[in-house]
């Protein structure tokens, strides 16, 4: 079974090899995860894939809510939420016949074409992963020069009171990373 977990972690030195290293330490895999900053000061947003079944997941939680910079940690998979991948890739596409199937691919699937070189072509898609590995399957016959991927973002609909803001948690630490 798939679980997305996202961790408010303290924005400071070393919190990603930290978590990553417990989690590898412990045999768990890590399928996606995604790093950025929230719109709390301070604190970022680690959202992880993991498979596993609900005995893995509560171990995985337990295990991240033991370290000291990690603030939350919620399944997200366990609510009504919106979850997206994004992806650059590079196509092979001569001047011709080949250029246009691709350019109506990339309509069709709402992807978007940032790059345009003599030989190639670099879309931009975002979506569901289901969306992003088809449009990677039907770009293959074309040729891929190269592709990256971020990890999965995943967000709750509507309100989310398990949400951590700064006046949810008294024990926040408002310093500077640095101090």
């Amino acid at each position: 079974m798939r679980h997305v977990l996202s961790a408010i972690v303290q924005n400071v030195p070393g919190v990603l090899a930290h978590i990553s290293g417990m989690l590898a330490s412990r045999g768990y895999n890590i399928d996606s995860l995604a790093v950025g900053e929230t719109e709390i000061n301070g604190l970022s947003r680690m959202t992880f894939v993991v498979r596993g079944d609900d005995r893995v997941l509560e171990q995985v939680r337990k295990q991240l809510e033991k370290i000291v910079t990690v603030v939350s940690v919620q399944d997200i998979s366990a609510n009504d939420y919106v979850e997206r991948d994004l992806m650059l890739i590079k196509v092979s596409a001569p001047t011709g016949t080949k250029r246009s199937e691709i350019r109506e691919l990339a309509e069709i699937f709402r992807a978007r074409i940032v790059d345009v070189g003599p030989e190639e072509i670099m879309i931009e898609i975002s979506g569901r992963e289901n969306k992003v590995q088809a449009f990677i399957e039907r770009m293959r016959p074309y040729g891929i020069n190269e592709l990256v991927r971020t990890g999965r973002i995943a967000m709750i609909r509507g309100s989310n009171p398990n949400v951590c803001t700064d006046e949810s948690n008294p024990n926040l630490d408002h310093q500077s990373p640095h101090s």
